[in-house]
């Protein structure tokens, strides 16, 4: 029998990978994650192994790039949905999305050239979605003396618990996530717990390091921070939600 854990307290999408998210009120989850999350990434053209993708890790700048729509120019992708037509850098000037200049802007603060892809089914480092309570993100920020911010961790749907409790996430592994009531509510199967890489050290604001935030999130949890799922069942999202657990006990009962 599923039980209610909690609510969803925010939902973010990411169009460009590791360049800025946006919170949305709802969303529609597909097959493939949020409509319209990272389904562009920028490709390093020099790069020939397995993960060609330019991110914060190699580039922190890119956080501070933030994927835009103009109203009478809105990409608009038949499977997943809206996808930004412009990209503000930090200067404050906005960039066609795959104009020459904003690759060369990117390509110039990377110091190798690199080019706009579009993937339709999106650009992942594990899964399609992402998942993690704000009670995880509040103690690793008190562990490493900095205020909480979940926008570091950069996930898809934050949760707030009924039982408050940091890492409770850890518990949801094999189990199932369903948002909203009803046998046809959204769903996920809980995969794999999230390993922090040094994303979460980088300031959304300024792209500043803050090493201390990796270290506590070893601290306190063997760097694991939130979980990962693959979509079991479409449907909306929305924040005030109620999430329900479905244990991997339960599952083939």
């Amino acid at each position: 029998m599923p039980i209610e854990i909690g609510q969803v307290a925010a939902i973010f999408r990411y169009p460009v990978k590791s360049m800025r998210g946006e919170p949305l009120e709802s969303a529609n989850l597909g097959w493939h994650g949020l409509d319209g999350d990272r389904r562009l990434a920028f490709r390093r053209m020099n790069d020939r192994s397995g993960f060609p993708w330019l991110t914060a890790g190699k580039l922190p700048d890119l956080v501070l790039f933030t994927p835009q729509r103009r109203e009478n120019g809105a990409g608009k992708d038949a499977d997943h949905g809206d996808l930004p037509t412009h990209v503000r850098a930090p200067d404050g000037e906005e960039l066609s999305v795959f104009g020459e200049d904003l690759a060369a802007d990117v390509g110039r603060r990377y110091g190798a050239p690199v080019e706009m892809m579009q993937m339709k089914h999106g650009i992942f480092d594990d899964a399609s979605v992402s998942v993690i309570a704000s009670d995880t993100v509040r103690e690793i920020g008190r562990l490493a003396g900095r205020s909480p911010d979940v926008r570091r961790f950069r996930p898809n749907v934050v949760v707030r618990l009924l039982r408050p409790a940091p890492f409770q996430e850890d518990e949801w592994l094999g189990g199932v996530l369903s948002f909203g009531e009803g046998e046809d509510a959204p769903a996920i199967a809980v995969t794999m717990r999230d390993v922090r890489c040094s994303m979460v050290n980088l300031d959304p604001d300024t792209a500043s390091p803050a090493p201390e935030m990796l270290k506590a999130a070893v601290r306190a949890n063997q760097n694991n921070a939130g979980v990962y799922g693959t979509v079991t069942r479409i449907g909306q999202l929305a924040v005030g939600q109620a999430i329900f657990l479905r244990a991997a006990t339960e599952k083939d009962a």
